[in-house]
């Protein structure tokens, strides 16, 4: 279990860095932060997800840490530890909330002084809102925490980051590599994103909310999207991304194929395949 006598600081208080505030904060952890909104911080400190927090002159809360989180868009990520790592005490356990791995964990864990592990970690569970006043609405129990250890972390490191998620309320945890993790990550959340974005772009569609089903609903409830984060993880892990693409954009043509020629029996595999694969997926989802 996370030790309740550590100073825990989370840098960036967003939508996941506000949650890990707020859980942290009610089961009894301090927890301080930083931000560059003073509207954030007002808000953070009102609704008591922190007990002191700062947007400028934080070097005191950076050096007291023993626990840092950090809640921020990779490249933001790491011009901070470029400009403020070398504040961070030796023993200090570092974790983030990216999407993106390659590319930020070796730059972190190389940037940051000696004896200072940064163990990443994902939590899967961002919503089509933004922000610390959406914070409250994630709900970390049904989602995935994935942590991302190389070479450079420890047992020790590992165990933490394992022990942060159980107290944060994750009830799946698993471990892969970073090479694996932007692969995965490429085709479960950024393809359904890029499927998402790419139907309600395809179509002026203002009217279809005076008759579209359910289907269509689910579908594009993700493409209500943070443009800016996005855009930054979908560049960061392109090449995954784009060969997940074409994987999918194979498939579709292989419908289209089927429809032009009239292919029943095609179309009928395809849709006993989808179905199949979907009802294993559903047998393994985490409780």
């Amino acid at each position: 279990m996370l030790d309740k006598s550590k100073n825990y600081l989370i840098v960036g208080l967003g939508l996941l860095g506000g949650k890990y505030a707020q859980v942290l904060s009610q089961k009894g952890y301090r927890v301080t932060g930083i931000t560059h909104s003073q509207e954030t911080l007002d808000y953070a400190l009102q609704h008591e997800y922190i007990c002191a927090g700062k947007n400028a002159d934080f070097a005191d809360l950076i050096q007291q840490a023993d626990c840092i989180i950090f809640g921020l868009y990779p490249t933001v990520l790491l011009d901070w530890v470029a400009q403020y790592g070398s504040l961070i005490r030796p023993g200090t356990m570092v974790t983030d909330v990216s999407g993106v791995k390659r590319g930020v964990v070796e730059p972190v864990q190389t940037a940051l002084p000696a004896g200072v592990e940064f163990i990443a970690s994902h939590p899967m569970a961002g919503r089509e809102t933004s922000g610390i006043t959406h914070s409250a609405e994630v709900n970390f129990a049904p989602a995935n925490f994935i942590i991302t250890p190389t070479e450079k972390n420890t047992p020790a490191g590992i165990q933490w980051a394992k022990e942060l998620a159980e107290v944060l309320g994750f009830k799946h945890i698993c471990t892969l590599t970073v090479q694996e993790h932007d692969r995965m990550i490429g085709y479960v959340s950024q393809l359904c994103h890029a499927i998402a974005v790419s139907l309600m772009c395809a179509n002026d569609n203002s009217s279809l909310c005076e008759y579209t089903g359910d289907s269509f609903r689910d579908l594009t409830r993700i493409a209500r999207i943070n443009d800016k984060m996005w855009a930054e993880l979908f560049l960061w892990n392109k090449q995954n991304l784009i060969s997940e693409i074409d994987q999918f954009d194979s498939a579709l043509q292989e419908m289209r194929a089927a429809l032009v020629a009239d292919d029943r029996d095609k179309l009928e595999e395809m849709f006993r395949l989808s179905t199949q694969r979907r009802a294993a997926f559903d047998k393994k989802l985490p409780e």
